[in-house]
């Protein structure tokens, strides 16, 4: 190195050497570094390993999380997301054979009785069919749930509709039909049958009914929508777009869809739920907050409806029953008559059915009538179906059922009135079974029309009414009857398997208060006793109970006998017996019992007090008037006192 060199006057090149030296020294210039490069980068390193594999669990953690939540998700809408599963509609409305049709009377679907909650055989017709393109409803339907005015006699293949002048009749497989006299047709077949099932075509129902129908063939399956009760109604319209469910609940089966503005008929209320019915005859179930404007309103229809005139008389009736049994007993007559007092009218009973072919009977005698008008009473005499010819439920069934039968009937009893000059016919029929029961009640509707042509005034007899005789059609009889005897008596009878009152007032008082339900007051007439029983009762033995046991007379631990006796005769027997009387608060009745005979005689008396606890009731409910069972059993007397409420 030369002088220059070290003394640095020569500059000096840059190379590798100077480089060298100055990298470290940058480098120890780096703010916040303590250590040389080669030293940080392992623990770099290892910090962004950590960092990645904590981000990799998080993501592990977020997806499982994910996963579990689709999952549960996934489970909870498969038990409580909607369904959306579509019914069955032919299995809904149980439609079976390829021409049958749903049929929908006011928001009711009618089922096959067969598969019904009531029970039914596997030959229950179906509610409706389509034959050449005609609709057609089954009797039955018609008969109970659309006008049952309908009357089809299975036995001789017609069908009637009875109208105040006279009965409509149509023939089956034929378009021609009898209104009363005026033959008239259509241009369908009115009335198919398949064996003893009938189906009537429903524009002919419509002729004779106050009923509005429509019929849908899309969706399938075929459906006759019929409205034939009119009145309030709650309406309401589809919010938005959905379905109505077979029931309640979204996994219920869809019936069908409806609309937004639809209208639909609400049924019921059940919360988050309401049952309603559609336009097109889906019975079903709607989410409550799928409804919007629910409102009441009124739906009518314009129609004329046919009027039975009746007769009514000016006066309050007073009228007893004669039980006349021989002709020889008609000759009493005047002076059955002259121990009364403000009679209106007496009912001898002169007619009842001779056989099951529909022959009557009768014990009329002209010179009765004659001697009742003289001393101005009318007379209207009994029909009955008992104590003639025939005496149980299935021979009046045998008569009923028949129109040919029911018809024979009439046309005797009518002939045999106006030969002897009575005023009316009251009908005395207490052998009608439930099976019976619209038979019987087209006889009434038949009979009535048959009276009001020949100027005779028509009354129908009936029991207090109970759920068990409902099918004697007090409504009907109010409507085509002009009037209607309620019969407030025969509480116990002698089949009865304890001792008790014939008459209580309760008993009277409840029958006259269901009865005004279905009959007006202007045409109820009240039936009282003239009489009473006398019970006997002798404890049964062990051996009696135990061939009894199972059956409902060993919950009576008491054999019993009555017999039937007038006010006068009861009196006497309590007397001779030296027992006292009670007044019975509870039955309005003088009450007396003793021993004797071993065993005890228990009577409830019919006399003027407990009579006047029944008039009061007659009076108050402002009734048509009484009818006493039966002449010569009242005591002297009595009359006086029901003229105090019968005048």
């Amino acid at each position: 190195m030369d002088e220059r060199e070290r003394r640095g006057a020569i500059p000096r090149r840059a190379g590798a050497d100077s480089a060298h030296r100055k990298r470290p020294e940058r480098n120890a210039q780096r703010p916040g570094n303590s250590s040389s490069g080669a030293n940080r980068r392992p623990g770099k390193r290892s910090s962004r390993a950590r960092r990645r594999r904590r981000n990799t669990a998080i993501r592990w953690l977020i997806l499982i999380i994910l996963i579990i939540g689709a999952i549960g998700g996934f489970v909870i809408w498969r038990k409580y997301g909607p369904s959306n599963e579509r019914a069955d509609l032919n299995q809904y409305y149980e439609l079976e054979a390829e021409n049958d049709i749903a049929v929908i009377v006011n928001n009711e679907v009618i089922r096959n009785s067969a598969s019904s909650s009531e029970g039914g055989t596997a030959e229950s017709p179906a509610p409706g069919k389509i034959y050449d393109g005609q609709y057609y409803i089954e009797y039955s339907v018609v008969h109970d749930r659309i006008n049952k005015r309908f009357y089809w006699d299975p036995n001789e293949n017609v069908l009637l509709y009875t109208l105040p002048g006279g009965s409509v009749s149509v023939e089956v497989g034929s378009k021609e039909y009898t209104d009363i006299t005026e033959k008239k047709s259509e241009d369908y077949v009115i009335l198919k049958t398949e064996g003893r099932t009938a189906y009537i075509a429903l524009p002919f129902i419509q002729t004779y009914t106050n009923m509005e129908y429509a019929v849908y063939d899309d969706p399938s399956p075929s459906r006759a929508v019929i409205t034939s009760e009119w009145g309030e109604v709650r309406m309401a319209s589809i919010k938005r777009d959905t379905q109505i469910r077979y029931q309640g609940g979204v996994k219920s089966p869809i019936l069908t869809d409806v609309q937004k503005s639809d209208k639909v008929t609400v049924l019921e209320d059940e919360d988050d739920w309401m049952k309603v019915g559609t336009e097109g005859g889906f019975i079903g179930y709607v989410r409550t907050g799928d409804l919007r404007d629910i409102a009441t309103e009124t739906i009518s229809r314009e129609f004329e409806e046919p009027v039975y005139t009746n007769i009514s008389k000016p006066y309050t009736i007073n009228m007893a029953w004669h039980n006349v049994s021989n002709l020889d007993a008609n000759s009493f007559v005047l002076e059955t008559i002259a121990g009364t007092k403000g009679l209106t009218t007496i009912a001898p009973t002169w007619f009842s059915l001779a056989d099951t072919e529909g022959n009557v009977s009768s014990i009329a005698d002209a010179s009765y009538v004659n001697y009742a008008h003289q001393s101005n009473i009318e007379v209207w005499a009994v029909l009955r179906d008992f104590h003639g010819g025939i005496s149980s439920y299935e021979e009046t069934y045998e008569v009923l059922s028949y129109t040919s039968k029911r018809t024979r009937v009439i046309n005797q009893v009518i002939a045999e009135a106006l030969q002897s000059g009575v005023d009316g016919i009251n009908l005395d029929f207490e052998l009608i079974s439930a099976d019976c029961g619209e038979h019987y009640v087209q006889f009434v509707r038949e009979l009535s029309v048959k009276c009001r042509q020949n100027g005779l005034v028509f009354s129908v007899d009936n029991y207090v009414p109970q759920p068990y005789n409902s099918h004697y059609d007090l409504e009907e009889q109010g409507a085509v009857a002009d009037y209607v005897m309620i019969m407030g008596y025969d509480e116990h009878t002698d089949g009865s398997y304890q001792a008790g009152s014939v008459a209580s007032v309760g008993y009277l008082e409840d029958g006259i208060t269901e009865a005004l339900k279905m009959v007006p007051a202007e045409k109820l007439v009240a039936g009282i006793p003239f009489y009473t029983r006398l019970w006997f009762e002798t404890p049964k033995s062990e051996d009696e109970l135990a061939e009894e046991a199972g059956t409902e007379a060993a919950s009576y631990p008491n054999n019993v006998t009555s017999y039937a006796y007038g006010m006068d005769e009861a009196a006497d027997i309590v007397s001779a017996s030296g027992a006292q009387t009670e007044w019975d608060d509870t039955t309005k009745q003088n009450y007396a019992q003793w021993e004797a005979d071993g065993g005890v005689y228990k009577i409830w008396l019919e006399d003027s007090r407990s009579l006047e606890e029944k008039l009061k009731v007659v009076k108050a409910n402002g009734l048509a008037g009484v009818a006493e069972w039966s002449l010569d059993m009242e005591s002297s007397g009595i009359w006086d006192l029901i003229l105090q409420y019968v005048n």
